[in-house]
């Protein structure tokens, strides 16, 4: 018990330690690049599409199984 105890103190330690120092490079640089709306906008519409894609094919493959078989 008394070694979970401490793991658990060290993983809460480097945890306030990394947040602390995330918190201060944010007021040192305040514009760091982050990415913009307009970039995940893109993405998650380009990931939804290449998954309506692959839904499709699917489904296709599914319906036409047994005609496939003979080719």
């Amino acid at each position: 018990m008394k070694y979970t105890a401490a793991r658990a103190y060290r993983a809460v330690h480097a945890l306030t330690a990394r947040l602390e120092e995330g918190l201060a490079e944010l007021w040192r640089r305040p514009d760091r690049g982050d990415i913009s709306i307009t970039t995940v906008i893109i993405w998650v519409a380009a990931v939804t599409g290449a998954l309506v894609i692959a839904g499709t094919i699917a489904v296709v493959i599914a319906k036409y199984n047994g005609n496939l078989n003979g080719i």
